[in-house]
């Protein structure tokens, strides 16, 4: 699962809490999420999800090897001191391929700045990876207050923590403190949203009733208040999809959420999962493996694409998957489910039963034994149908279907119809992908499948089959008028050569910008597209030229090299070691020593 690292790329690691009380966990890894949410806004910056870089929370792991995992070049480290209405955030910018800090800062504010403080760090960020790695373009703000009643952000915060835990204790605290939430402050949208896809998802897979109108409530209050979040056409999206099966509203609703935040991975696994359930089946690989690209170590995508192969009758492929999710979260029901079908459907009894004893979170064992055995000709149809009517278990919900499984493959034609009816008419969630289940082939013939098929995934009610074509224009456009450029080049270089404005060991993108009255933006572009260089290497170059003039200088023989480089500009031992030995392919020293030689 190595990734290859991408320049303009960077992962987000989960701030640590340092405030006197544990408890504000949810308080650090909140300002964590929505820095990643910020960055995420920058069109050609590569952001590592949440998951994913939430993986290495609270395990020691060398820089090099996160950032060859998550396949990004940046990592950003950082704490979380909250103290009353205080509020400290430590955080450094660190180069994944050799561990060189290239930026860090400490910022104390008030509580009541949070989301200046969030988009102020944010900017910073971005600006020192566009410096240092290329061109791209950046909003003037990344992030917008979505309340200004810090303490029903406070308590979103804690929503959100506990909605990210993905069980069902985690789901049910995040609903109470979501409505908390709205009942201190009725005009924030997001814990709208938030609720609503909790409601959402219970509704789906436990079929109590009344979830369903309780989630779309939500979302419709939501939607009053912002009509353009990712989040809440993501909510919509899992309400149309989970809960009604509205395949062309769910599609449309996921598509609308990924328009307006193309990193939003759970919308497009969301959107995966809808493609995969009415057979788009290259389609959904298609978005399974770009999901993966920016969330690596998510054990759902790889479920995701475990699922795929599975459904298309890969089981091998399929039981691989599912053991890379295994590898992330050994704990992960859905792939432990899906490995056992998988080992099944393979024929491999021994590995099954020995995975079955030794895992406590196997689901329903017994059938699954009962099932094989079935399959594999160890005991009659009519064993099979005794084994069934023996007594089980209350379970509150089935991951998957082994009633219907079993009633199959005894024969009992119309009792496995009958409970396929009922489920999918109720939209149970368990049951969404019934119409490619390898283990429901012999229902296949069945007229009333048949009826059930076209009932279900009538063409009117499916999404356009393709999503056209999603590649961008080579190239970016002109930020500059092209009879401007001359003269801003001829302005830059006098800069440089004739000012000296490089040894301003401090100078940025945006101070040399507004040196030229351009934004930060246009210069970036300039300097990419019209000199072929990002701002460091741009400016690193006349240090280096200066520092080369005076290391040959007789006069300065007195001076150390580390202080000639920093009369050159440089600010930092590392930096200029690795961007000389880059440039030249020797060490300082020894480029001296031969120069003086020569």
């Amino acid at each position: 699962m190595t990734a290859q690292p991408i320049s303009a790329s960077i992962a987000v690691l989960p701030f640590v809490n340092r405030s006197a009380d544990p408890e504000n966990e949810y308080f650090s890894d909140g300002i964590t999420e929505e820095i990643i949410n910020a960055l995420t806004k920058i069109k050609g910056l590569k952001v590592t999800a949440r998951t994913s870089a939430f993986a290495y929370k609270n395990k020691p792991a060398d820089i090099r090897e996160i950032g060859r995992r998550l396949g990004v070049a940046n990592l950003l480290e950082g704490s979380v001191r909250k103290s009353g209405n205080k509020v400290r955030i430590t955080a450094q910018l660190v180069n994944a391929e050799d561990g060189a800090h290239l930026w860090a800062h400490r910022f104390d504010r008030q509580l009541a700045d949070i989301f200046e403080l969030q988009d102020e760090i944010s900017l910073l960020i971005a600006d020192q990876i566009r410096e240092h790695y290329g061109h791209f373009e950046m909003q003037d703000h990344l992030v917008q207050a979505p309340t200004q009643n810090i303490k029903a952000y406070d308590l979103y915060l804690k929503a959100r923590h506990n909605h990210l835990k993905w069980d069902n204790e985690g789901i049910t605290n995040a609903i109470q403190y979501y409505q908390d939430c709205i009942a201190i402050d009725p005009n924030f949208a997001l814990p709208y949203f938030g609720i609503s896809y909790c409601f959402a998802m219970r509704a789906s897979f436990s079929g109590i009733p009344g979830l369903l109108d309780t989630a779309e409530h939500y979302l419709q209050r939501g939607f009053e208040l912002d009509q353009h979040s990712d989040l809440g056409h993501f909510s919509q999206g899992t309400l149309l999809f989970w809960g009604r099966w509205d395949f062309k509203g769910g599609a449309a609703a996921y598509l609308k959420a990924l328009s307006i935040n193309p990193s939003n991975t759970e919308a497009e696994e969301g959107l995966t999962e809808l493609y995969t359930a009415i057979g788009y089946f290259d389609l959904a690989e298609e978005h399974a493996r770009h999901i993966l690209t920016l969330n690596p170590l998510s054990p759902n995508h790889h479920f995701t694409l475990a699922n795929i192969r599975y459904l298309t009758g890969d089981y091998e492929a399929a039981l691989a998957a599912a053991e890379a999710a295994l590898q992330i979260a050994p704990n992960f029901t859905h792939a432990i489910g899906l490995k056992q079908l998988c080992l099944i459907l393979l024929n491999r009894p021994k590995t099954l039963e020995a995975f079955l004893q030794s895992n406590r979170l196997v689901e329903c064992p017994e059938e699954c034994r009962t099932l094989y055995q079935l399959l594999h000709g160890q005991i009659t149809k009519s064993d099979a149908a005794r084994l069934i009517q023996t007594p089980k278990s209350e379970r509150d919900i089935y991951l998957f279907t082994w009633d219907l499984f079993l009633q199959t493959h005894s024969g009992d034609t119309a009792s496995a119809m009958n409970h396929l009816k009922a489920m999918t008419s109720r939209c149970t969630g368990q049951y969404v992908n019934f119409a490619h289940l390898p283990l429901l082939k012999p229902l296949h013939s069945a007229p009333v499948f048949q009826q059930l098929l076209q009932q279900v995934f009538a063409p009117n009610r499916l999404p356009p089959a393709t999503e056209g074509d999603k590649t961008e224009p080579a190239g970016s456009r002109n930020l500059i008028d092209e009879a401007e450029i001359p003269a801003l080049l001829t302005q830059l270089q006098q800069l440089m050569e004739t000012e000296g404005a490089y040894q301003n060991a401090e100078l940025s993108l945006r101070q040399l910008a507004e040196r030229l009255n351009l934004t930060a933006n246009k210069l970036s572009w300039l300097l990419n597209e019209h000199i072929g260089q990002n701002f460091n290497a741009y400016i690193n170059a006349f240090r280096l030229k200066q520092f080369q003039r005076l290391a040959l200088d007789p006069a300065n023989s007195h001076l150390t090299l580390l202080g000639l480089a920093y009369e050159s500009g440089f600010n930092s031992k590392t930096v200029f070691n690795a961007y000389f030995k880059k440039s030249t392919g020797m060490t300082p020293r020894a480029w001296v020593k031969k120069q003086q030689q020569a």
